[in-house]
């Protein structure tokens, strides 16, 4: 950060960091919940530097720490204040950063670690309560068995279990999303995309790709970068082979569709939306991915995330009662949509619906919500002026997730 740069006003800098992201006035004035004028006055100095709490959001949703954005030297990572760290964060943080250096037994074999990462997806979208809590027993010990067994296995056996670890590191980013836990975050995408590469295998890199698609979004990086990242790997594919290269086909299709919704440019947006469902069609509409998930219920789920990140609350709510959950087989995909839609009723300002519907989405996966970053706004806000007729809703609510007021 130059010191020109750093001394340039607070609306300066907001202008140069949302322009840098290609996102318009109007996709970041959404995301925080103000008009596209209210961020042009901010960036023409109309109006003064925010107080804390928005600037936490503003940070949030520009992907940059408050320091660049305030104009500070010192880095000041936003998300300790918007996300809640889970029990188990300390010990995949310890999971990722030790190394199997000591180890001489003989490794498991590519086989048997790959039943074992089956499994540990099993528990992911299978658990209707704490998955995430249940699948941080299972990556510790998996990821050292499988860095071991990378480390001493030879050629193709070799290349098989640098596939299943990097569907680990992809479990790893699962579990990081929504935590506290930025550089985490960044660490499991890059060691999951660079693991698939080393393993040479076409399929492992366009998963791979579609979870650094997320990565890229939370940290802000630039949409032409997860758009190029998303298409190279695509190309690696053929979606006549099979369903599961079909599938991961589509999914890369809908992480560009997401992207391109992210920074207001519909029409892109929709035009890789039809590609993913086009693809979803020939999979027919009981199909869903394994892992992946990919399938009907996921692409008409994301339609609703699309219309949220263009703004489009009451379209994301005609989008959500076209969607299917009982053809998503995972309880954590299952409440995120649900959240997505509380999401479309929010920016109605509905707030009952968004009970009713955070309810529904905590019945379904109690820490998927928990640990949903929009969940928790909502509610706060909620809960620092309730409804009069919701005012109990929102108070066992807030328990539920821990919230306090703002």
């Amino acid at each position: 950060m130059s010191e020109g740069y750093q001394e340039a006003s607070f609306g300066k800098r907001v202008q140069a960091i949302r322009e840098r992201n290609g996102m318009t006035r109007a996709t970041l004035g959404g995301l925080v919940g103000r008009s596209a004028e209210w961020v042009k006055s901010i960036e023409k100095g109309r109006l003064q530097m925010p107080r804390l709490d928005m600037l936490t959001q503003l940070a949030a949703a520009l992907g940059c720490d408050l320091a660049e954005l305030v104009g500070g030297k010192h880095p000041i990572i936003v998300a300790p204040y918007v996300k809640e760290a889970h029990p188990a964060l300390l010990e995949i943080r310890e999971a990722l950063t030790s190394y199997p250096i000591g180890r001489d037994e003989e490794p498991a074999t590519a086989a048997e670690l790959a039943e074992r990462v089956r499994h540990a997806w099993m528990v992911w979208h299978g658990s209707r309560a704490n998955h995430r809590t249940r699948i941080a027993a299972l990556l510790p010990p998996l990821l050292a068995d499988l860095r071991y067994a990378a480390r001493v296995h030879e050629g193709k056996e070799r290349r098989s279990v640098l596939a299943s670890l990097a569907e680990a590191y992809h479990l790893a980013q699962l579990f990081l999303s929504f935590q506290p836990a930025p550089d985490l975050v960044l660490l499991t995408g890059d060691r999951g995309m660079e693991t698939a590469l080393e393993a040479d295998n076409p399929r492992a890199i366009a998963s791979a790709a579609w979870y650094m698609n997320h990565v890229f979004r939370d940290a802000g990086e630039r949409h032409e970068a997860r758009v190029e990242l998303a298409m190279q790997a695509a190309r690696l594919l053929d979606p006549e082979k099979d369903s599961d290269e079909l599938a991961r086909w589509g999914l890369l299709h809908l992480a560009v569709a997401l992207s391109y919704a992210k920074v207001g440019r519909a029409g892109d947006a929709w035009r890789y939306w039809d590609i993913a469902y086009e693809a979803a069609q020939k999979l027919g509409r009981s199909y869903a991915h394994p892992y992946l998930i990919f399938g009907m219920g996921i692409v008409e789920g994301y339609a609703v995330t699309m219309h949220d990140d263009l703004m489009q609350g009451g379209k994301a709510v005609e989008a959500a009662a076209k969607v299917d959950l009982g053809l998503i087989p995972s309880a954590t995909r299952r409440a995120f949509h649900i959240i997505e839609t509380a999401r479309g009723h929010w920016q109605r300002g509905e707030q009952a619906a968004v009970v009713h519907l955070l309810n529904k989405a905590h019945r379904e996966s109690p820490e998927t919500i928990r640990f949903n970053i929009f969940s928790r706004r909502a509610v706060s806000d909620m809960v620092s002026n309730p409804p009069s007729m919701l005012r109990e809703d929102v108070d066992s609510l807030a328990q539920k997730l821990g919230v306090v007021a703002r």
